[in-house]
């Protein structure tokens, strides 16, 4: 594959992950980020990668929704070890692939890094990840030692998300 060609990681989008093997024939286990969960095998082309390995793109051969997650072949995983060994991967995808979100839609990576301060004027630390509750997502901030997790609702927790200035304005205390 032509170099030049090749997506930077800063233009992906992370909307899953491997979570595991299924069977022995080299299924994968995804956990898969995107509403509705099996959307994400919409795209035949993924990147896969984890912090210190730049990623690698691999085809989407077939998957399934399952009680427990999305059961997926990939080219050249052909058995439980190869399969196992994936855990952990980020599934990413070009972001100029990815839908235009509507107003007050965010791509959860979008968010990650943000600055998190609540109507008061208090920080609230930097967005270091999110996580669907299955009520509804929910930022992890970082504020030095501390942790705090703010439900991510929209107007009644979160009153403005402003990427220019790098920040969510919240409703939020900071004791909790």
């Amino acid at each position: 594959m032509d170099t030049a060609s090749v997506p930077s990681a800063e233009r992906r989008v992370v909307m899953g992950k491997i979570v595991g093997a299924h069977g022995v024939g080299g299924m994968v286990r995804v956990d898969s980020f995107c509403d509705p969960p099996e959307s994400l095998l919409k795209y035949k082309e993924w990147w896969l990668s984890r912090p210190g390995f730049p990623g690698r793109l691999t085809a989407v051969i077939r998957g399934q929704a399952s009680t427990r997650g999305l059961l997926v072949t990939l080219a050249d995983v052909n058995d439980r070890d190869a399969a196992a060994a994936m855990k952990g991967l980020h599934i990413s995808v070009d972001r100029e692939r990815l839908p235009v979100l509507s107003e007050n839609q965010y791509y959860w990576t979008d968010l990650e890094g943000l600055f998190v301060v609540n109507s008061a004027g208090q920080s609230l630390g930097v967005v270091d990840h999110l996580f669907d509750s299955g009520a509804h997502p929910i930022l992890v901030t970082q504020d030095g030692d501390k942790q705090r997790l703010i439900p991510f609702v929209w107007e009644r927790v979160v009153l403005s998300v402003d990427q220019s200035l790098r920040q969510i304005l919240v409703d939020w205390d900071p004791d909790f």
